[in-house]
């Protein structure tokens, strides 16, 4: 890192981490990093949550060797109404050698990249080969990325996308006018190839009956304790993978079905990582029904900060001050 009168904190603004991302490169770098927690490299506890108002705060620390970093990170779901995002977070990414704050970034764009990377990681070793149909339920932010990570690995002939709000559909459709995207009902957008679910729902939007064979879900809006968006029957009748056992059963898609007794944590088959440093097999026939639980996990913020550091310091981006005394 230099010597002490050279160390600077780099602040990076929403503008700078957006224009720093590229889906590839985030996929690439999550997917490492799954790899190495899986052979032990990579530490993180489960993220802490607190109430607060109508959302929560969420405090999620990661560390491996030569940086660690923590994502401090709220949801409050009427931030819309005040013109806010519904999603603020703020990273803090360190040497974890001397704990000096090498950069403060904004977490948004970070925790959108990542989670859509993330998804498409476990698509890439759940969903059948030729899928080509992606559903997408919930027109939000997250659908964005979790197409243009998709897009990075499957061919997509049609991509289906419902949300309770038709405007926000056509929005979606609209912002990628050279791709086939069709406002859709839930019904259909639920039998297509790969269905991701976005939304914050605390019943079940997804029936067992509209999920064909063969279909790979990505579970991804159950995130905290009493949310859920599938049919729990959807669970007993698939392979369940998560991207971390204890999150999953304490806010993730099992945990309604696990407090209710109608879903067991022995009957979750893999963690992504196992699966990813094949210590176990995720699809093992085409006509299976796959599910990812992903609640997001912090080493995904730490490889996308890290990233995202490195290539501001190469580009000369942010704003580097003395935020630290070294003495």
């Amino acid at each position: 890192m230099g010597t002490n009168d050279m160390l600077k904190t780099l602040i990076l603004s929403a503008k700078d981490v957006r224009e720093l991302l590229e889906m590839g490169e985030v996929m690439s770098a999550v997917e490492d990093a799954f790899r190495a927690y899986g052979e032990g490299k990579l530490w993180m506890p489960p993220k802490a949550y607190l109430k607060a108002g109508k959302g929560d705060f969420r405090a999620m620390p990661a560390c491996m060797a030569g940086a660690a970093s923590i994502k401090w990170v709220s949801f409050q779901p009427h931030n819309r109404s005040k013109g806010l995002p519904t999603v603020i977070g703020v990273m803090i990414y360190s040497d974890s050698e001397t704990g000096y704050p090498l950069a403060v970034m904004d977490a948004a764009e970070i925790t959108a990249y990542r989670t859509g990377a993330t998804a498409a990681i476990a698509s890439k070793y759940l969903a059948r080969r030729d899928s080509h149909t992606l559903g997408l339920v919930g027109a939000g932010r997250q659908a964005y990325s979790q197409l243009l990570a998709h897009a990075e690995i499957f061919k997509l002939e049609l991509i289906r996308i419902y949300d309770i709000r038709p405007e926000a559909s056509q929005r979606f459709a609209d912002f990628f006018p050279h791709l086939h995207i069709q406002a859709s009902p839930l019904e259909d957008t639920a039998s297509s190839d790969i269905v991701c679910t976005m939304t914050p729902a605390r019943e079940p939007l997804v029936k067992r009956e509209w999920i064909r064979n063969g279909t790979h879900i990505n579970a991804v809006g159950a995130d905290a304790d009493g949310k859920q968006e599938l049919d729990p029957t959807i669970l007993s009748h698939a392979v369940v993978v998560v991207d971390d056992l204890r999150q999953a059963s304490a806010g993730g898609e099992i945990n309604v079905p696990i407090s209710k007794g109608m879903f067991k944590l022995e009957q979750v088959d893999a963690t992504l990582a196992q699966v990813v440093v094949g210590e176990k097999q995720g699809r093992k026939a085409d006509d299976e029904i796959t599910v990812f639980d992903a609640t997001g996990i912090a080493i995904e913020d730490l490889a996308t900060a890290k990233l995202v550091y490195e290539k501001a310091q190469q580009q000369g981006r942010g704003l580097a001050i003395e935020l630290v005394e070294t003495g």
